[in-house]
């Protein structure tokens, strides 16, 4: 009787592990970068624990025809920037985590981390 019972506790007890909702992964930190407004006016965007394994497109120049550039990676995942809206092409970069960072010349438009 006592194996029944231990055996009946123990797939309990892995059938609420599988239950339980997965965390979605972030890279923790922030991923800075500068742009230039409607008004050309140099501004800086960042991303703060942005998602793993998502690409991101720049949001505030997903509207219209500008780069972003200049990109600071400070979180604790590796950041890899695309010059393409849809992290696809064979333009990209990869900056190391904690500090990696990119000069002006890095334009890009879109990010993933991982």
């Amino acid at each position: 009787m006592r194996t029944r019972t231990a055996f009946l506790a123990v797939a309990s007890a892995v059938a609420l592990c599988f239950t339980i909702p997965a965390v979605a992964s972030a890279a923790e930190g922030e991923f800075s970068y500068r742009y230039y407004d409607e008004d050309e006016e140099l501004q800086m965007g960042v991303l703060v624990d942005p998602p793993s394994g998502e690409c991101i497109e720049i949001p505030e120049i997903a509207d219209w025809d500008v780069d972003a550039f200049r990109p600071r990676n400070d979180t604790d995942s590796r950041a890899v920037v695309f010059l393409d809206d849809d992290c696809a092409s064979d333009s990209y970069f990869v900056l190391r985590p904690m500090g990696g960072r990119g000069s002006d010349r890095l334009l890009f438009r879109s990010v993933i981390f991982g």
